[in-house]
């Protein structure tokens, strides 16, 4: 029997603030997890770019224990959009009123380890505060990773002893360190600054601290679970989850199949389906109209939906992109991050005829045209713990042609010639030559074996990536982490 409740933990939830995919699994799992019958609940901090009109404020305070004294947030609450998961979220003006999630732009928040402290020790009160004692409290990443530490720490006799706890690792790269000495601020005793815990190299790592501390650990796809634990992939932690590798599972995201779904997406100009691909042809042709491309149905379109930067493989798509170009394709870019990379973009934009265009900054409308009109995307990350747009991609008949690492390895299977199977083409070297060849293979698949390529189209968009599979998975997981917890065999 999986337990009967969960507290998501996390600093991030997509409908009210997300930089990334750790909010898209905290926006889903839990209305998935409430699907089996599990309570699961959610509290995220209330920054201040979230609205407080429409969510309901509770009239008495919470007092969080720091190691200043005691800290008061004001409690809210409202449920997930169009699902009964309830979300609380702390309301402290001095910490979360700043008009941003970690850090300013270009600059570092020094009082982080202080801010997500107070979500961590917020989240065990606010707990006590509901009369909620949860069987699992799921944590997501450093912001949230200190909430096994005080569980096993300051709450170790109390009426949350029992709970065990689930950290998920969205990223290792994403890692926070701050001064040794300002530990004392988050009420934590010293006993935990040591190599088996929260200290890492005379700092304090709450990440390493929880990776430590959790019951059970998971990462969000079974190849970057595998890849965590090298050298090469494990961010300096690999020793560390090694040690914790009977206890670290590897559990593909999933996608929101309503919102990613080409028979009924609002945003593009025609539905289409894996039987019908007229409307595919439609949305390519109006792409091309829309972003002054020359309207040929017989070129190769090529889309990249990404965060310009070095984890993404931008740096090798621009030193490559003449030489794509020279393929006789086109070449759509949506994206931002790398202020370089924009400015080159944005240069080769104006000069790229009619076979190339960068739209710089995000549109979630464009982002579904691109899919819906490409014939292929192209995401060579250098690694990629999930990955959420190569199963867009699939969704919508565009081929993905990928780097073989993490989710990507997971997600996409590579074209077979031979018996004509696969959904999409993998380099497995992230170079310059690798990436023209692969990209190459799958025009060449395109314009010479058109009905192979069609044939991968429809294959990928039959697969299904919802969240039903993945929370089951974690069911077990939190089964197994409430065992091992409870001391149950």
């Amino acid at each position: 029997m999986p337990p009967r409740s969960v507290f998501f933990v996390a600093s991030e939830c997509t409908h009210f603030v997300k930089a990334g995919g750790l909010g898209d699994v905290v926006g889903a799992l839990p209305a998935a997890l409430r699907a089996l019958g599990i309570d699961a609940r959610i509290v995220i901090p209330r920054y201040d770019v979230i609205p407080s009109e429409g969510l309901t404020h509770h009239r008495t305070p919470l007092g969080v224990p720091l190691g200043t004294g005691e800290a008061w947030a004001a409690v809210l609450e409202t449920r997930l959009p169009g699902t009964d998961v309830p979300v609380y979220l702390l309301d402290h003006e001095g910490l979360f009123g700043r008009g941003y999630l970690y850090d300013p732009p270009g600059a570092v928040a020094a009082d982080n380890l202080v801010r997500f402290a107070f979500l961590c020790r917020g989240a065990l009160q606010l707990c006590k505060y509901l009369g909620f004692f949860p069987d699992v409290f799921h944590v997501h990443d450093w912001p949230s990773a200190l909430v096994p530490v005080y569980l096993n720490t300051t709450e170790a006799h109390g009426a949350l002893a029992g709970s065990a706890t689930v950290l998920t690792i969205h990223n290792l790269a994403h890692q926070a360190k701050f001064p040794g000495a300002d530990l004392p601020l988050t009420g934590i005793p010293w006993s935990e600054f040591r190599a088996d815990g929260l200290e890492d190299h005379g700092g304090v790592s709450p990440l390493k601290g929880g990776l430590y501390q959790a019951t059970k650990l998971t990462t969000v796809s079974p190849t970057y679970a595998q890849e965590i634990r090298t050298r090469e992939g494990g961010a300096g932690l690999d020793g560390l989850l090694r040690f914790r590798g009977a206890d670290l599972v590897g559990i593909l995201n999933g996608i929101d199949e309503t919102d990613w779904n080409p028979a009924s997406d609002p945003w593009i100009p025609a539905p289409f389906d894996a039987d019908d691909f007229f409307g595919k042809a439609k949305c390519k042709q109006e792409l091309q109209r829309e972003l002054a491309l020359a309207e040929r149905g017989d070129v190769p379109l090529i889309g990249i939906v990404s965060r310009l930067s070095e984890q993404k493989g931008t740096d090798v798509v621009l030193a490559a992109l003449t030489r794509l170009l020279d393929l006789d394709v086109q070449i759509v870019i949506l994206g931002s991050g790398d202020r370089a990379a924009e400015a080159y973009l944005a240069m080769h934009s104006q000069r790229g005829g009619d076979r190339f265009r960068a739209w710089i900054g995000f549109s979630e409308p464009l982002a579904h045209r691109i899919e819906a009109g490409a014939d292929l995307f192209l995401m060579p990350s250098r690694f990629e713990p999930c990955g959420l747009n190569q199963m867009y991609s699939q969704r919508y008949g565009t081929l993905p042609i990928v780097r073989s690492t993490g989710g990507l390895a997971d997600t996409v299977e590579n074209y077979d010639a031979v018996r004509g199977l696969g959904t999409g083409f993998m380099l497995s070297d992230l170079n310059v030559d690798s990436l023209v060849a692969t990209v190459r293979w799958a025009v060449e698949t395109y314009r010479g074996r058109p009905t192979d390529f069609r044939a991968m189209q429809r294959r990928a968009m039959r697969k299904r990536f919802g969240w039903d599979a993945a929370a089951k998975r974690y069911a077990h997981v939190y089964d197994w982490a409430v065992d091992a917890r409870r001391g149950k065999p």
